[in-house]
């Protein structure tokens, strides 16, 4: 191959020099956005707390901003592009429930308004088991893997990290789940985060309430993985005491009856404001 020496030729030295003032003037170079970053920000745009404890989602302004849907559809596919099974426990944890929010609040999104999660069927009349609502349509593949919702909780996430806990990370955009946090779990803080999420589930109405007879009515979620939070009762009564605080705290010490179950499944919307009265 010929070698050309810029310091014996003048129009190489002049193109040497336009090459060099040309990158003098051309915008730096930066890192592409942190795909992570991108959610965190759509999260704290969209996902707010309530008074009444209950953190909801602006849904209406969210599917009006398509850049901002097109971000959320962006985040989902670069997540699908990593190597869960490669990563340390604790990333593999927030990998798997950031992505099942992630794909969750698409799938109100595409649909919304909504009155709730459980009136979206299918997107085929041929998927008779997805048709009975959202959770069993594959809508992600992750490692030549497609996935539905159900997959990532029940066949993925619960059996493999074998976390109670596990119920506290997942939302499906209802009134009775515990909260969406408004910002993206990391793995830097999940322990934490986790053990905050079941201590603020736990303590509010939807998680336990005691009743004016002194049972307890409890979230149906801890009916239905009964066997994720010891199998019966009194793994249920333990579990709360690990979080409960003030008045439920002394009520469980005295290892109350649990009466009855119950689950909202509204969808978990901001409410409009009403404009002000003339």
């Amino acid at each position: 191959m010929m070698n050309f020496d810029l310091r014996t030729s003048a129009l190489s030295r002049r193109t040497a020099l336009g090459i060099g003032l040309a990158l003098l003037a051309a915008p730096a170079w930066s890192q592409p956005a942190d795909p992570d970053a991108v959610y965190d920000r759509l999260l704290r745009t969209y996902v707010s707390p309530s008074p009444d404890g209950i953190t909801r989602v602006d849904y209406a302004r969210w599917r009006a901003t398509a850049a901002d849907r097109t971000a959320l559809d962006g985040y989902i596919a670069e997540l699908a592009a990593r190597r869960p099974s490669a990563m340390p426990r604790a990333q593999a944890y927030v990998f798997w429930g950031n992505l099942y929010n992630a794909v969750t609040l698409k799938v109100i999104l595409d649909r919304y308004p909504v009155a709730s999660i459980r009136d979206i069927k299918s997107d085929s009349w041929f998927d008779f088991k997805a048709y009975t609502g959202p959770w069993r349509q594959q809508r992600v593949t992750v490692e030549g893997r497609r996935l539905s919702l159900d997959d990532i909780e029940h066949v993925i996430m619960r059996p493999t990290f074998k976390d109670p806990r596990v119920h506290y990370i997942v939302n499906c955009a209802s009134h009775g789940c515990p909260n969406l946090l408004n910002r993206v779990w990391r793995a830097a803080t999940l322990e934490a985060d986790l053990e905050a999420a079941a201590r603020a589930f736990v303590n509010h109405p939807r998680g336990v309430t005691v009743l004016s007879n002194g049972t307890l009515r409890i979230s149906s979620i801890y009916r239905w993985f009964i066997a994720d939070f010891g199998g019966d009762d009194a793994g249920l009564i333990a579990h709360f005491r690990q979080y409960a605080e003030g008045t439920l705290a002394q009520r469980l010490a005295d290892s109350p009856r649990i009466a009855s179950d119950d689950y909202d499944w509204s969808l978990n919307r901001l409410q409009p404001t009403s404009p002000p009265r003339s």
